[in-house]
């Protein structure tokens, strides 16, 4: 039960670039320099996606073979309980070129009833905006109606209706089910979220395709999954960083997530914590060690620490991420 690492999927969109292969430089992926990647799939649990181990007596086998043998000592007795051999959270990093759709994410009870699958509340922590680089979050109106929505998508208007914000490194916003979105060009973010790949696109800015073609919209399915109420201000997040000291930034029911600015050295105690821990390194560099091994960890990489480890020390200079089920 050593610190964990796992080979990121690469994913490609309409909307993404190049900065991702540069981000992952490192992890010796196999890519077409031709393709255009938005977003990299850094720990999944999603069936055909499924994370591959690349470090240690795992290597090679996937993160749900691992789960299915070894259980809550990986996850957590009560994470296994409740999630079973499915891993409970999808980690990205993703990088817009260009503006991704608006769209929006049933919540659980929505999307079992369509779908047979949870809900997608995620979160976002901006890793770097380029200068007017913009969110969209919610409605420019709090007092929008649902008819006044159907109206604008009628019109083909949405754009006029979101409400943008501009953002910079170090921004955090949770964006629960239910909330109108998008990403403008220019913005490279981690995101964290339910383990299901479900998404409602409102509007894509009139664009086509490689092959001259509009992407498919989900308008009617969309106008019941939209929470009216839901606007920057319920999801933007607020912290200070403290040195050597994990701050929150959000918790809710799926995850919580912790800054954790890490000079010279520090530990995390997990003892009371009945889950894995996910560690994303933005910046710098740090070597985490527990009992059972060790793994250095960079900017741009993840690491698991199973459940059953208690201890973590951390030694460098960087600033890491730190995400778990409460």
């Amino acid at each position: 039960m050593y610190p964990i690492k796992l080979k990121p999927i690469l994913k490609q969109h309409i909307w993404g670039g190049e900065a991702l292969l540069e981000i992952k430089k490192g992890q010796r992926l196999r890519v077409d320099k031709t393709k255009t990647y938005g977003e990299s799939w850094d720990v999944s649990g999603i069936d055909g996606n499924i994370s591959v181990i690349t470090n240690g007596f795992f290597k090679g086998n996937n993160l749900k073979e691992a789960i299915e043998v070894y259980m809550g000592e990986i996850v957590g007795d009560s994470v296994f309980e409740r999630y079973g051999l499915e891993f409970p959270l999808l980690l990205k990093t993703l990088h817009c070129k260009d503006k991704t759709s608006v769209q929006v994410h049933p919540d659980d009870n929505l999307a079992a009833e369509r779908h047979g699958s949870c809900g997608k509340t995620e979160m976002w922590y901006i890793l770097d905006a380029e200068p007017q680089a913009l969110l969209y979050i919610g409605f420019k109106n709090p007092q929008i109606t649902r008819e006044e929505y159907i109206d604008a998508v009628a019109k083909g208007s949405v754009a006029e209706i979101i409400e943008p914000v501009q953002v910079k490194a170090g921004d955090a916003f949770i964006i629960p089910s239910g909330t109108v979105h998008a990403i403008s060009g220019g913005v490279t973010l981690v995101e964290i979220q339910q383990p299901v790949d479900l998404t409602y696109r409102i509007f894509d800015w009139n664009r086509l395709d490689t092959e001259g073609k509009s992407r498919e919209l989900h308008t009617a399915y969309a106008v019941d999954a939209i929470d009216f109420d839901s606007t920057v201000k319920s999801c933007r997040r607020e912290y200070s960083v403290q040195t050597n000291c994990a701050v929150e930034i959000a918790s809710c029911d799926y995850f919580t997530c912790n800054i954790l600015k890490v000079e010279g050295a520090t530990e995390r105690n997990f003892a009371d914590l009945d889950s894995f821990v996910l560690y994303y390194c933005t910046e710098g560099s740090v070597t985490l060690k527990t009992d059972s091994g060790s793994e250095t960890l960079k900017a741009g990489e993840v690491v698991l620490i199973p459940a059953e480890t208690n201890e973590v020390a951390i030694e460098g200079t960087a600033t890491l991420l730190e995400y778990y089920i409460n």
